[in-house]
This record gives structure tokens, C-alpha cells and sequence, in this order.
């Protein structure tokens, strides 16, 4: 079990996930966007992704790369980073598209219509990964940067806890898939259910080859 940091700990912690922001507005770029994707492996659904822009010293305690975190504290974070943002924007890629351009190119459509959407655009973008395509703006890409930049975590929490959202919604309408369980991901449970009924229309056709041949 992860030590518990003291107040003061966590206010460090969380500096030094600001670092990158900090040393390219030193650099002269004044709003520095982070941007994060949700949803390149599941079998179902829609790839979203989020960008985030924080004023300077904005400090959120508690925010991480969102698969260290529970689903209530994302959704607690998430409610307090839409708050404090500057700018933020949520895009989102549907299962047709990614099934017409591919994944990789389904991602950074999504990547870059998070960007574009932002109400207040950014001076330079930070992406989490170790390539974008389309991206106009001054930009790094940074392997494993939800862990890094502050602003990357968030918006990897807005891309995550907005995809879980949707696909909780559609388990309403498919329950015999039981998407709130596994979120669309490759499970026995789910892929039983697939062989069992069938894809329905949320489903990536392109990953279920080799689940189904070419019985899709």
C-alpha cells in the first residue's frame, strides 16, 4: 500500500508534475495545453481524448495519470478541473471512423479535435505517447506523460471518465454485453457475449477479425 503524503508532500508531488509547463512558459509559450486519449484498445465504442490548459501555480492535489486512480476520485477530479481550468475541450471518435481510418489515426483525429475545440488556444501542446500526426501547434510528445505533466493527468481523467460515462449509457441499451463492467475492453465475459450474440452496433468491427473470422 502507497505511503499517504502529507499535505506538503503532495503540494510537491504535484510541482513537480508542473515542471514541463513551467519550463516551456519560461520558454515564452504562455498557454501550454496538455492533451491524453482514452479508449485505443477496447473492442466497443468510441476513442476520446481531452486537452486541458491551466493558468500558471494552479495546483490540483491528488491528480495522477487516471489509471492510478479509483473511479470516484476521477470523478471528484474531474468536476475540479473543469472548474480551475483556463480551457478545456473533450473530443471523441466513434467505432465507424475508427473502423474506416484505423485506431492510430482515429486517436490523433481525436487528439487534435480536442485541441481545436478549446475555447482559448494554446501557445504549445504537451501529448502523452511518442507520436501525433495533424498537429499544427508547437508541440513534445512524452512517453508516459499522464505520470509527468500535471496538465497531461488531467486530461487524461476528462478523456476517461467522460468515455466510461458514455459506455455506461449505452449498457442500458446492450445489456447483455455488460459494457459497465468492462468498459468495452477485450474480457472473457465480453468476448463471450460477442460470440454468444453477435456484435451490436458499437462495436469495432476491425478488432473482432480475429474473434469472429469473417463472421462479422
Amino acid at each position: 500500500m502507497a505511503k499517504r503524503l502529507t499535505e506538503e508532500e503532495e503540494i510537491q508531488r504535484v510541482g513537480e508534475m508542473c515542471k514541463t509547463e513551467n519550463e516551456y512558459r519560461a520558454r515564452g509559450f504562455a498557454r501550454v495545453a496538455g492533451v491524453d486519449e482514452a479508449g485505443r484498445g477496447p473492442l466497443a465504442g468510441p476513442v476520446y481524448a481531452a486537452a486541458v490548459i491551466f493558468e500558471p501555480d494552479t495546483v490540483i492535489k491528488g491528480i495522477n495519470d487516471s489509471k492510478k486512480l479509483s473511479e470516484k476520485r476521477r470523478e471528484e477530479l474531474f468536476y475540479e478541473i473543469t472548474e480551475r481550468a483556463l480551457a478545456y475541450n473533450i473530443c471523441s471518435v466513434d467505432e465507424r471512423r475508427i473502423d474506416e481510418i484505423n485506431i492510430l489515426n482515429a486517436t490523433f483525429e481525436a487528439m487534435n479535435g480536442a485541441v481545436a475545440g478549446l475555447s482559448v488556444m494554446p501557445d504549445f501542446v504537451l501529448i502523452d505517447g511518442n507520436r501525433i500526426s495533424g498537429m499544427t501547434i508547437p508541440h513534445e510528445t512524452i512517453v508516459k506523460g499522464d505520470s509527468k505533466s500535471m496538465s497531461i493527468a488531467a486530461a487524461s481523467i476528462l478523456a476517461k471518465v467522460s468515455r466510461d460515462r458514455f459506455i455506461c449509457e449505452i449498457a442500458e441499451k446492450y445489456p447483455e454485453y455488460g459494457f459497465e463492467k468492462h468498459k468495452g475492453y477485450g474480457t472473457k465475459a465480453h468476448t463471450d457475449a460477442i460470440l454468444k450474440y453477435g456484435p451490436c452496433p458499437i462495436h469495432r468491427k476491425t478488432f473482432l477479425k480475429k474473434l469472429l473470422g469473417g463472421n462479422i
